[in-house]
């Protein structure tokens, strides 16, 4: 038994507009598709044959529609790489969600690069790049700084931090080869080998977390780790990298009014970010 009231605000319409639809509908096929009764309506047996017919043929329709349907200004889909989001962005999130409650966030964390040709439901994105990325808006945000750091245990066990040249710790090797510029930049001896090395920045820092060796991690990356004591920055001078991060956006992101509600704030909690760095931009 179904109920046109609730069908017709599925619908977004009134119960007497669906009604004279079906009606209409019934007088151009010649035979009724609703026995309506007094506790709602049913379909007839024509209805459920036509229903069956047509039904995979409608959801077909609709996925083909979906990326196409205007945006609503209340929904806001975002697109980050996962180590920024949950060490950067989330922290941050709640005094956005405070001061647009309207807006629903639809955050997700991915390594690969939005398509935002193809993927119509994103209306921007955080990178990390040199920020040449053709066919999008890209605004830069905040800087990425290389830093040596290690585990507290680790620091114990060498003595302190100041016990020993940073060459004789058990450091982390990159296949970027930071530690190079690194060493160039204080004018020490790099080691002759590492102890192990890792091609990504979460596992990088992973290790170093777990006492393996010192990383010359990134210090946005490693915010929540360098906040709660897990991990100890072990030098005062920092190396900047080469890449930075970015907010990207298609064209169209222009005129959506949650996304540009998103665009200041981001660039406000940036620039509050950098001024307790201490970068200038």
């Amino acid at each position: 038994m179904g109920n046109m009231s609730r069908a017709a605000e599925a619908m977004n319409v009134t119960v007497s507009a669906l009604s004279h639809q079906m009606r209409q509908l019934e007088q151009r096929l010649g035979y009724p598709l609703l026995l309506r009764q007094a506790r709602g309506v049913a379909p007839t047996q024509e209805g459920r044959r036509l229903l069956d017919q047509i039904g995979p043929h409608l959801d077909a329709i609709n996925e083909v529609f979906r990326p196409f349907q205007a945006r609503r200004d209340c929904v806001l889909s975002i697109s980050a790489v996962p180590t920024m989001a949950s060490a950067w962005l989330v922290p941050r999130l709640g005094r956005f969600v405070a001061a647009h409650p309207q807006i629903e966030i639809n955050l997700q964390s991915n390594q690969l690069l939005v398509d935002f040709e193809r993927q119509l439901q994103f209306d921007g994105a955080m990178r990390i790049g040199d920020g040449r990325w053709p066919g999008v808006i890209a605004e830069p945000l905040i800087d990425e700084w290389l830093v040596p750091m290690a585990s507290p245990a680790l620091v114990e066990r060498m003595g302190g931090i100041d016990a020993k040249p940073l060459s004789e710790w058990p450091l982390l090797g990159d296949p970027d080869g930071e530690w190079d510029r690194w060493f160039a930049l204080t004018d020490a001896e790099a080691p002759k080998r590492y102890v192990a090395i890792f091609d990504d920045s979460e596992s990088h820092h992973r290790a170093a977390l777990e006492g393996v060796g010192v990383a010359l991690g990134r210090v946005t990356r490693a915010q929540l780790l360098l906040q709660s004591g897990q991990l100890q920055l072990l030098s005062d001078q920092r190396l900047k990298t080469a890449w930075s991060h970015w907010l990207v956006y298609p064209e169209r992101s222009t005129s959506h009014r949650g996304f540009l509600a998103f665009r200041e704030w981001l660039h406000a909690e940036a620039a509050a970010y950098r001024e307790h760095m201490g970068e200038q931009r």
